[in-house]
């Protein structure tokens, strides 16, 4: 049955607001950053709660919301976390990433040494669900499952700078390590990406190659 609710939730403004809250919201968004240099200091679990609930709203195929976030506090774990992580990260960067790639990455300082992954707060590893629906029964199809678990990791990382955290997304290739340490089902889901999340040390700091946006000239075709 084709059942609809009537749209009772949106908030029209005027113009002159619409460009005044586009504009605060780009100067928030421009002050998020991409650090590696994150504090052990606690953040406090209902505002990560707060944060993959925004994750949870995002657009998606068929609203079927083909996710799994894996929030993670345990310092062992972090740990196990780690260790993959740099052991992966130590091949990458003798060789295996390759000349071009390797080159790329320069201006941004990065290494194999993984730090952040033991010592901020808090670790969101981001699955995709090939099959589950709504009710993960685990035999639906689910679409769009790519688009959509980025459309929820944009939401998320937009929450968490919004709530006030510092954030990195960190993709070592293979992530298969994550399904095995967060015991999830590898027959269904696969691991999307990595969120570290929580305050900056005060002597973090942001490459400033990573600081250069596109113009919009660059960034956007109007027709």
């Amino acid at each position: 049955m084709n059942e609809h609710q009537a749209l009772t939730d949106f908030i029209e403004y005027s113009p002159q607001d619409m460009l005044s809250r586009a504009e605060a919201n780009y100067h928030e968004v421009k002050r998020r950053h991409s650090i590696r240099q994150f504090s052990s200091r606690p953040v406090d679990r209902a505002i990560i709660e707060q944060c993959l609930l925004a994750a949870g709203t995002a657009p998606n195929g068929a609203n079927h919301q083909p996710w799994h976030f894996v929030a993670i506090e345990s310092d062992e774990i972090k740990l196990q976390i780690r260790a993959q992580a740099e052991a992966i990260e130590s091949a990458f960067y003798e060789g295996r990433g390759g000349e071009e790639w390797l080159s790329a990455l320069k201006p941004l300082g990065t290494n194999a040494s993984k730090p952040y992954l033991s010592e901020a707060p808090w670790l969101i590893a981001v699955f995709s669900q090939k099959r589950g629906g709504q009710h993960e029964d685990g035999h639906t199809q689910n679409y769009y499952v790519h688009e959509s678990v980025g459309i929820a990791t944009g939401f998320l990382i937009q929450a968490l700078h919004h709530a006030g955290l510092a954030t990195l997304t960190h993709t070592p290739k293979p992530m298969s390590f994550l399904t095995d340490i967060c015991g999830r089902d590898a027959d269904n889901e696969r691991p999307y990406i990595l969120i570290v999340a929580g305050y900056p040390r005060a002597d973090a700091t942001v490459p400033e190659h990573a600081k250069y946006k596109k113009p919009i000239e660059q960034l956007v075709s109007f027709l």
